[in-house]
């Protein structure tokens, strides 16, 4: 299942899908942009005619969302290395000292398997260089109280204007997946996860 994140603050997808060039376009990996801003898709996949391992294909696909951007990574196909993992299976029941031979197969299946988590800690740590995270940034912070129409900064129980009570209008992320979400909303519409109240 595709999983998505919101991450709040001064981001492009651009400058997403360059780290994700940068780290995974060598080696036994190729990297393929599609678009530009505001939406593009990164395609990794291992180079056609790999020397070692089974064959693997990811799709990252990042957008601009208000004041930020939303990064969603989709289901991995596996069934190359799953391949290749079973030839090194059955050559290791026919002959344990052929697992000598396949250690490479076996090091870049492993690697392959890892290649969901490890686009997660590139995409992570890019977001950190930028100072952006699922926080709600300043600006969206603010919230319009519903009988005036005011801007409102966080935190405040009354309008600043009117007077009237804000209770339940103040937004919040989920702190696992960055998506805006209501008070009275106990579990995230984006990743299930329980919200923690405040």
């Amino acid at each position: 299942m595709p999983t998505t994140r919101i991450y709040h603050g001064d981001i492009h997808p651009s400058d997403i899908a360059r780290d994700l060039i940068a780290h995974y376009n060598r080696g036994a990996y190729q990297v393929q942009q599609i678009g530009r801003d505001p939406q593009i898709a990164i395609q990794i996949a291992t180079r056609h005619r790999s020397p070692s391992g089974g064959q693997t294909a990811l799709t990252i696909t990042i957008h601009r969302v208000e004041d930020g951007v939303s990064v969603q990574v989709g289901e991995q196909a596996l069934i190359g290395v799953a391949a290749s993992l079973g030839v090194t299976a059955l050559s290791a029941l026919r002959n344990p000292l052929s697992l000598i031979g396949r250690l490479d197969d076996i090091a870049q299946d492993i690697e392959s398997l890892q290649l969901n988590e490890e686009v997660w800690q590139v995409i992570e740590r890019t977001v950190r260089q930028f100072g952006v995270g699922k926080d709600l940034s300043d600006r969206l912070k603010r919230y319009a109280c519903p009988y005036c129409n005011t801007a409102n900064p966080p935190g405040e129980g009354r309008c600043i204007a009117c007077g009237a009570p804000l209770g339940d209008i103040q937004p919040q992320t989920c702190m696992s997946c960055g998506f805006v979400v209501s008070t009275l909303e106990r579990y995230c519409p984006n990743c299930r996860n329980p919200l923690v109240q405040n």
